[in-house]
């Protein structure tokens, strides 16, 4: 069986490492908001290039603290991708915020610029007869998504934001490490999100997130929302939350941050490999812009339809190879979201890429062997 995720090969490379890390906590018994959470914050906002970061308990949290720390609330609305994780969007609407979902570049799966311009030029017009229930809340911020390890267009989306008055809050759980124009991702927006989910390029042994900014006021306030709405024990300034990211946690993911550049150029390498090989069978590989420097956290491959994604899934599964769409139904569609109107056709892009896209097994460790297997069985099944 290859997985689509193994992370047994990376831990057995740093056991001993994180053993000692581990060690060391148990030793100071700084369990929350200890001294290894401190240098993890300080390491990520070096990292990322930020002057704040704010370690939070998972990535959606962060999401979350990070929109209502830029003063998101019930009344306003947000605009985010309408193809990717349902923690985007869910996120929004703990705020009590109205999602608005946008369309997405067929190429790199990420929000369009030019939609969204479309979507803030109508909340602009006077006539909303179209739309009125979604529309009738203030558009205040939008959330763009960079998908697989693949960063948004953040120049073109910062430009319309700033057009608009609107905040940008990056989510970029799926690209920690990943360069746009020289900038690392989670640095392009007023604040950048990232999750530490185990399966996440920079993982976690459990549930980890964090915030990063340049905006003192807004990580004071980030490190107040996190700890029961508390700056001072016992004085709680607002309606706060449980969200810290716990001190072994952040030890381990410390460990981890310094092999970071290496395991996403590994990846690389392997998407490389997999591009020359898939490429000549006629499958649609990532899309790469020239301004980016992506990490692949999945490596997804496009078909010419539904049927063909569909055989070439069964004869990865039967070969003993685990492939996944990632996302089967947008976010639009979802059964949870049905009270803000749309319907099926509103975002074509969004529900073919559902419909044609498949990941196939990527991470730091996997074999050449292994790969050659897993285009040996598509290439078959593509006969």
């Amino acid at each position: 069986m290859i997985p689509i995720v193994d992370l047994k090969g990376q831990h057995q490379g740093i056991k001993k490492e994180i053993l000692r890390a581990l060690e060391g906590v148990l030793d100071s018994c700084q369990f929350i908001l200890g001294d290894e959470l401190k240098k993890f914050e300080e390491e990520v906002a070096r990292f990322a290039g930020k002057q704040y970061a704010v370690g939070v308990a998972n990535g959606t949290d962060a999401i979350v603290l990070a929109l209502k720390a830029y003063g998101i609330q019930a009344g306003d609305a947000v605009v985010t991708s309408a193809f990717t994780y349902y923690a985007t969007a869910g996120a929004i609407a703990r705020c009590g915020a109205t999602p608005v979902f946008c369309d997405i570049d067929p190429k790199t799966y990420n929000i369009s610029p030019e939609k969204l311009g479309d979507i803030l030029r109508e909340q602009r017009t006077e006539n909303r007869e179209q739309n009125r229930s979604r529309q009738a809340a203030t558009i205040k911020a939008v959330v763009p998504v960079d998908l697989y390890g693949q960063i948004a267009d953040m120049d073109e989306i910062n430009t319309i934001a700033k057009r608009y008055g609107l905040k940008v809050i990056e989510d970029a759980a799926q690209a920690f490490g990943g360069q746009y124009k020289a900038k690392r991702a989670g640095s392009l927006g007023d604040a950048g999100c990232f999750s530490f989910f185990p399966g996440k390029n920079l993982g976690a042994c459990g549930d980890a997130g964090m915030v990063v900014t340049d905006d003192k006021a807004v990580a004071e306030l980030l490190q107040i929302y996190r700890n029961q709405g508390n700056k001072i024990k016992y004085e709680h300034m607002v309606i706060g939350h449980n969200s810290r990211l716990d001190t072994v946690q952040a030890a381990i993911l410390r460990v981890k941050l310094r092999y970071i550049d290496q395991w996403n150029r590994n990846r690389r390498s392997l998407a490389e490999y997999y591009d020359e090989k898939l490429k000549a069978l006629g499958i649609a590989i990532p899309f790469v812009g020239s301004d980016t420097v992506p990490v692949y956290h999945l490596y997804v491959i496009r078909f010419k339809d539904r049927q063909q994604k569909d055989g070439v899934h069964k004869a990865l599964s039967d070969g003993g190879v685990d492939a996944r769409t990632y996302y089967p139904i947008p976010l639009h569609l979802q059964e949870c979201f049905r009270y803000l109107g749309y319907s099926k056709g509103d975002f074509p892009e969004s529900e073919r890429a559902s419909e044609e896209t498949l990941a196939i097994p990527m991470y730091a460790e996997l074999t050449r062997e292994q790969q050659d297997f897993i285009i040996g069985v598509v290439e078959k099944s593509l006969e």
